[in-house]
């Protein structure tokens, strides 16, 4: 398999364990309370993590590179999921996604704006289509109402995982280990500050279906995802590989098919064709990832005393 090929692949099997977290995050949410939760996955996930790199002795990063790994964490994991949360109690999943379908195209902004990747016709097609084809599925069949401050969180949250996405490259050539122990670490700290700052009760999984949940939360849906989304930014474009927030709704939906016995209407296969259509011209078309496309930062090697 070729570079671009296996680098595909990842991006898919990232795509997949990502929309099936929506799955397992629901099956959890029947025990645990949600900062709980989350913060209790990231925080095992951050120890399987640690002890891979201490296993391996692997370095770890100092000064600014450490404080980019902070912050990496307190991005796309501290900030992105305690905003997503907040905003969730206040508008249904469905028009959280619309707004995070703007993913990829405040990536390209984002990246544009620090001078890290040229905006292209192709890109900004590929962004738009993305979010029609959401749009499409969630608010075709009837309006939805969207409280002011539930908007701008949802905008600030797709601020902040797009850019843990561009800083998630500048350091994609630290080992995935180390960074995700460190980022994990960082956002599980902040997670369980606002639990216990909420008053939720900090509870042990009982049911057997929660344990499972969590079970695959940490291995698969935190350690798997986290490390194959650094790989797959070393060697893309940080607007290429957002196209990954666009397409896990789709697997939730076919998962919830094909599991859960959820409805899939004519109305959602349609969106859900014009989304893949968008991330296609986007993100995965050959031509997405050329010279012309972006002049992509390549990822910073770490130097040997940063302190």
């Amino acid at each position: 398999m070729t570079r671009t090929g296996s680098t595909t692949a990842l991006f898919a099997v990232a795509v997949t364990l990502g929309g099936s977290n929506f799955l397992a995050v629901r099956l959890s949410n029947r025990e645990l309370d949600p900062f709980w939760g989350a913060g209790l996955r990231f925080s095992l996930a951050g120890l399987l993590f640690l002890i891979i790199a201490l296993v391996l002795r692997l370095s770890w990063p100092r000064g600014k590179q450490l404080a980019i790994t902070i912050g990496y964490g307190m991005l796309g994991i501290s900030l992105f999921y305690a905003l997503m949360y907040w905003a969730l109690v206040r508008v249904t999943a469905g028009a959280a996604t619309v707004v995070l379908a703007l993913v990829p195209l405040i990536t390209l902004l984002l990246a544009s704006a620090q001078g890290l990747e040229r905006i292209t016709r192709r890109a900004v097609a590929g962004s738009v289509l993305a979010v029609a084809g959401i749009a499409w599925m969630v608010l075709g069949e009837g309006g939805v109402a969207l409280p002011i401050g539930a908007i701008l969180a949802l905008l600030a949250a797709t601020l902040c995982v797009g850019q843990s996405v561009i800083v998630g490259k500048t350091i994609s050539a630290n080992h995935p280990a180390v960074t995700n122990a460190i980022s994990l670490t960082t956002g599980a700290i902040s997670l369980l500050g606002l639990s216990a700052i909420t008053g939720e009760r900090w509870l042990i999984p009982q049911q057997p279906g929660v344990r499972w949940s969590l079970v695959y939360l940490v291995l698969l849906g935190s350690a798997g995802l986290f490390a194959i989304v650094l790989l797959v930014v070393r060697r893309w474009t940080a607007s290429a590989t957002s196209y990954m927030f666009v397409l896990f709704p789709l697997v939730t939906m076919a998962l919830g098919a094909l599991l859960l016995d959820e409805r899939m209407t004519p109305h959602g296969v349609i969106g859900a064709l014009v989304v893949m259509g968008g991330a296609w011209l986007g993100a995965l078309s050959p031509e997405s990832r050329g010279p012309a496309a972006a002049r992509s930062l390549e990822p910073q090697r770490p130097a040997l005393d940063t302190s």
